[in-house]
């Protein structure tokens, strides 16, 4: 199967949900299925079986402290993890440490050469801090594996982000780390939680010019993201990373609930396909797309299965 495309597809992602009714619902998984086994996408590719993360693996980027609230949050279900988005509930902890767990068996597949790219539709919890939950994301899965790949030895990472919020969890926590390039097109935090990614963020320190932010203004559509891609493409390119992370989050996607942005699934279908592009052109062809927000069903079917078919 070297060569090919894993898939963690598993219901017990689905488990990572804040109830029926909530925007991160537990019904996103059955949307991206449905849409997924109606292109016959499931006789494509392998499935890979998720796992829950350690312990040892969640401290690579969280702090004990935080591990230690969440788990007492989690055996009481009661409480927030946050400032008001993220409602604790019963085995919170453990539905977490599954969707990072997954993250972590689509990148060990490809860095064992089992598959060549992956995608993981529930993931890509890019707002959680190391000390802290926030916007509906508990642990940071693309953090906790950023962190794991570099302890492998990889030299530079590469975090690309087309979510509609800002990957603030993993900006933020990799803002000086010369190890992790960044680039993430989002709205423009003046109109958009979380409020941060301006052009100005360029990194710290050693990093310093490795991190791009590119603020989309409300309304933008394929054609302004047809325009930017390149600025993020030779952001890339520029620095030649061993691992690409994909965060495609579908909620940039026109009709999403709680966002103000009008791609389709045309702009994810593109992302993903030069993202593999890159990848193989520099000798390894390792991608990693995390699902990420997305609240619209359809729309979230349209753009995560776009990607997928991107990188077969």
């Amino acid at each position: 199967m070297n060569g090919g495309v894993g898939v963690v597809v598993s219901e017990r992602l689905a488990r990572y949900s804040f109830g029926d009714g909530h925007p991160f619902g537990p019904d996103r998984l059955a949307a991206f299925m449905r849409e997924y086994e109606a292109r016959g996408l499931d006789r494509r590719v392998q499935v890979l079986e998720p796992r829950t993360a350690s312990e040892d693996e969640l401290r690579a980027f969280h702090s004990p402290a935080y591990l230690e609230f969440v788990r007492e949050r989690s055996a009481s279900g009661v409480g927030l993890l946050d400032a008001g988005d993220t409602p604790a509930f019963r085995g919170v902890y453990e539905a977490a440490a599954g969707v990072v767990g997954a993250t972590l068996s689509a990148m060990e597949a490809i860095m064992r050469g089992e598959c060549r790219r992956a995608f993981v539709p529930i993931a890509g919890l890019h707002h959680a801090a190391r000390e802290r939950a926030a916007g509906f994301c508990v642990f940071n899965d693309c953090g906790v594996a950023i962190e794991l790949l570099k302890r492998a030895g990889l030299q530079r990472v590469a975090y690309v982000d087309i979510d509609a919020h800002h990957g603030d969890g993993v900006f933020y926590a990799f803002e000086d780390d010369a190890a992790v390039v960044f680039a993430d097109l989002h709205e423009d935090g003046r109109y958009l939680y979380p409020g941060t990614g301006a052009s100005g963020e360029i990194g710290r320190g050693a990093a310093a010019g490795m991190k791009l932010n590119v603020p989309l203004p409300p309304g933008a559509d394929d054609a302004v993201f047809e325009q930017v891609w390149p600025r993020v493409m030779a952001h890339l390119e520029r620095f030649e990373p061993e691992f690409l992370i994909l965060q495609c989050g579908a909620d940039s996607l026109e009709g999403d609930p709680i966002t103000h942005l009008r791609l389709s699934a045309r702009s994810h279908g593109h992302a993903a396909r030069s993202l593999r592009e890159l990848a193989d052109r520099l000798g390894h062809g390792r991608v990693l797309a995390l699902g990420g927000g997305g609240y619209n069903r359809g729309n979230l079917a349209q753009a995560w299965n776009a990607v997928l078919e991107n990188l077969l």
